[in-house]
């Protein structure tokens, strides 16, 4: 079995990949771990991501948090909004399934213009709950955060506009 790092990369691309709306917008092609020098825009790379243990006695539960990032070259932020909007709707509140079940849900969004680059930028952070192997709940699925667990104090997880 992959370490589950590896593994919800894996289930990340493919969930995004069998997405209509998301491949329709960016491609099937257009996903990468790391874009290659001239990749085609626009894509979308799997970012930073940290591994936090929060089990308890019997409990091995832990929670990944991870970036996808979107790139565009287009005028203005619309194509990158909507190619996040896609990955949001293929990806909140989701479990994804394989040899590790994760529950998903977006912590924040963000889209900036990087001048250096002439590129839109955007990112989404979801938090992922990963349920060891025969702990993930019913039928082995891991249970999405709930938005009070997944607050942290200031911030709320209240819908997007």
């Amino acid at each position: 079995m992959a370490p589950p790092a590896a593994e919800l990369q894996r289930a990340v691309f493919q969930a995004l990949r069998q997405d209509a709306r998301f491949v329709a917008l960016i491609g099937e092609a257009h996903v990468y771990e790391r874009a290659p020098a001239n990749a085609p825009l626009p894509h979308a790379t799997f970012g930073r991501t940290g591994l936090y243990d929060y089990g308890t006695g019997g409990e091995s539960d832990t929670e990944q948090l991870f970036t996808l990032h979107v790139w565009s070259k287009a005028r203005d932020d619309a194509e990158t909004r909507a190619i996040m909007d896609a990955a949001r709707a293929a990806l909140d509140g989701r479990s994804l399934d394989g040899d590790v079940a994760f529950g998903l849900r977006l912590e924040f969004d963000q889209i900036r213009y990087d001048e250096n680059l002439a590129v839109h930028h955007g990112m989404l952070r979801f938090r992922a709950v990963v349920a060891a192997p025969g702990q993930g709940g019913r039928r082995g699925r891991a249970r999405s955060p709930s938005p009070r667990k997944a607050a942290r104090p200031g911030r709320t997880l209240g819908p997007r506009s």
